[in-house]
């Protein structure tokens, strides 16, 4: 037995903590390292009303933390119970508890501060005539200027165990600036400066959160981004989503806030990774920074000591609003979406288009919930994007122009599926009409010039040259068309005159007996015409010149892995990219000048037409000033 185990019969008996051993455990969640001090002071500050915030750190925030804010400040007589544990000016009540609006409401940050560090406040309200400090529980008067300065020095020096677990000075830093950039970012009506060891890091002065998140995320960001302003009911998200080509390795350029609270919630960072499920490569993380605000009441921040984990009330109707509000933004990635050619998106291009849009992501299994909270949708009914002849469009969305018609062009698109010479369309060569006459509204992307290398088509707007990779955009069409098809239970077949027939094992023979339905609901029609021969009678309409053989052993090989009812739900974007990819037109395939315009005009049509499955573009846009620079014109 270890000698500093007590003995059965020496057990202590129950005994009320002293106040200091009490603080110095709760500083043990509080305050696990530095940069938990920063967060804690900052948001202080933040619920104090400061506009200016000034952070000085020095040896990674372990020799000295000092943070300066000129917020209201305390006034002297409460500055005892400012440092004093569970004493707090932000809840009074557990009515009050149960709707937090404010960043703190523990009562026991600055105390469990106190604590493990030596702690200096020094504070001035705006009608006093000088301000006052505390140290060590002494009040004395000082000098300062309305508001609030924090001084935290010597980090753990009374707990020197705790200190052996730091890391190093800059790692310690590195996470103090993290917890600065993160408050930053979610307040950009307040200004920011960072300094360490006497030096000058960030500043951030008071800006649009388009130019803050620019200035913090970086200028790819800004380049690559789509506003979002969603609300249903209660609920509103709202920010910024970046492009599935501005994807990053890491997911470190990811920031979502509830309430102004940044927040690491596995059911929000669920939702936003399934909207970009079948836009962005299995390996790569998106980057985003969003904002949901709801009803206080309709969560509950009182769930960890460092707050940043939160629990909402219907979890589910949150999960699926997020998911379909960034679904909805990312479906807008097309040439067509705001009516002009994103080189990249900006976030003024979308604004009007965005603003004050009502969101119809209630799904049938979310009916009560719609019927408690959710506004009339105004696109019942319609689909934003092309569906074939007939389909109707909101009117917030511009109407795809189709030049010479959606039947033409309909005909010119076949043609795809078709030997090169079966088209017959003719139409004048673009190369011969005048800039001034490519009517940019209607056709973004252009008209087709010619080919190159039998991967890409070159074709020329009112901008300049557009360059598209034809098998990344035909893939991402045949894709969404199949999703469209499969959403609405009506995948169009098409009978082979001839059945394909091939070798199968058992384990396959089985699989096409076994599912049936599920084989059928995706268009295919197999059958086992021995107990190792197969049978294709039918496949997707859509795919109907791809290798049929190919096709079934790929279906057949998910639904084998994964069963009929997963395929459907869970791997059914893999399994459509697949089918999708067999069929796209190949590189080194020769088009005609019709079939080029009829891809651009449906690449027009189409939802997330910007990227493949993958993430990749499917086409880019070279200016006439870059095109200028590229020959030195002008100079």
């Amino acid at each position: 037995m270890n000698a500093n185990t007590p003995s059965p019969q020496s057990v202590r008996p129950i005994q009320a903590l002293p106040d200091h051993l009490i603080s110095q455990i709760a500083a043990g969640e509080v305050v696990e390292r530095p940069s938990a001090v920063v967060k804690e002071v900052l948001e202080n500050a933040l619920d104090a009303g400061a506009s200016n915030i000034h952070i000085r750190l020095e040896e990674g925030g372990v020799k000295r933390i000092a943070i300066t804010d000129n917020g209201r400040g305390i006034p002297p007589e409460q500055l005892p119970l400012a440092v004093a544990r569970h004493a707090t000016s932000k809840i009074s009540s557990l009515t009050e508890l149960e709707n937090v609006a404010t960043l703190g409401f523990r009562g026991e940050a600055l105390a469990s501060i106190a604590s493990v560090s030596l702690l200096t406040l020094t504070t001035r309200t705006a009608d006093a005539a000088h301000a006052w400090q505390i140290e060590n529980g002494q009040i004395s008067p000082a000098s300062g200027a309305p508001g609030t300065t924090v001084d935290v020095q010597d980090l753990y020096y009374n707990t020197p165990a705790r200190r052996k677990f730091l890391k190093s000075e800059q790692t310690e830093f590195g996470h103090c600036a993290e917890v600065v950039r993160r408050i930053a970012l979610a307040r950009p009506d307040v200004s920011f400066s960072l300094s360490h060891n006497g030096k000058a890091v960030d500043h951030w002065n008071v800006s649009a959160i388009d130019k803050r998140s620019a200035q913090i995320l970086g200028e790819n960001f800004a380049g690559a981004r789509l506003p979002l302003d969603e609300s249903a009911g209660p609920l509103r998200l709202h920010g910024f989503v970046g492009l599935p080509t501005a994807s990053k390795g890491r997911a470190d350029a990811q920031f979502f806030y509830v309430n102004g609270r940044f927040v690491r919630d596995k059911l929000l960072t669920h939702a936003v990774r399934a909207a970009y499920q079948d836009v962005l490569h299995g390996d790569r993380y998106p980057s985003y920074v969003l904002a949901l605000d709801l009803d206080p009441a309709l969560v509950d921040v009182n769930v960890h000591p460092s707050k940043i984990e939160v629990r909402f009330r219907d979890s589910r109707a949150v999960h699926q609003f997020v998911f379909h509000a960034v679904q909805r933004a990312l479906a807008q990635t097309s040439a067509t979406a705001f009516g002009t050619v994103p080189a990249p998106a900006t976030a003024a291009s979308a604004t009007a288009v965005l603003a004050g849009k009502t969101m119809p992501w209630i799904a049938g299994e979310q009916a009560s919930f719609a019927k408690e909270f959710a506004a009339a949708s105004p696109y019942a009914g319609s689909t934003p994007g092309y569906t074939g002849a007939g389909a109707s469009y909101p009117s917030a969305w511009p109407r795809p122009a189709a030049q010479g018609g959606v039947s033409q062009n309909l005909a010119r698109y076949g043609a795809l599926f078709q030997a090169p010479e079966s088209a017959s369309v003719s139409e004048p060569h673009p190369a011969t009409l005048p800039a001034r006459e490519l009517p940019a509204d209607e056709n973004p992307l252009g008209f087709a010039l010619a080919q190159l290398h039998g991967v890409y088509v070159l074709a020329q707007n009112t901008k300049g040259l557009v360059l598209v990779d034809m098998h990344a955009a035909h893939e991402r069409i045949l894709y969404e068309q199949l999703k469209n098809a499969l959403d609405e239970d009506s995948m169009p077949v098409q009978a082979l005159l001839i059945p394909v027939t091939f070798y199968a094992d058992t384990i396959e023979v089985a699989t096409v007996e076994e599912h049936q339905h599920t084989l059928k609901t995706l268009g295919f029609d197999m059958t086992a015409i021995s107990p190792t021969t197969l049978a294709v009678r039918a496949v997707p309409a859509l795919l109907k010149n791809a290798d049929a053989q190919s096709l079934a052993r790929d279906v057949l090989r998910d639904v084998r892995e994964f069963g009929g009812s997963r395929v459907l739900i869970d791997r059914r974007n893999e399994l459509l990219g697949t089918l999708a990819c067999h069929t796209a037109v190949r590189a080194n395939r020769s088009l005609t000048i019709p079939e080029m315009n009829a891809l651009l005009r449906q690449m027009e049509q189409t939802e997330r037409a910007d990227q493949c499955n993958h993430g990749r573009p499917t086409w880019v846009q070279l200016g006439l000033q870059d095109l200028d620079k590229m020959f030195l014109r002008g100079q």
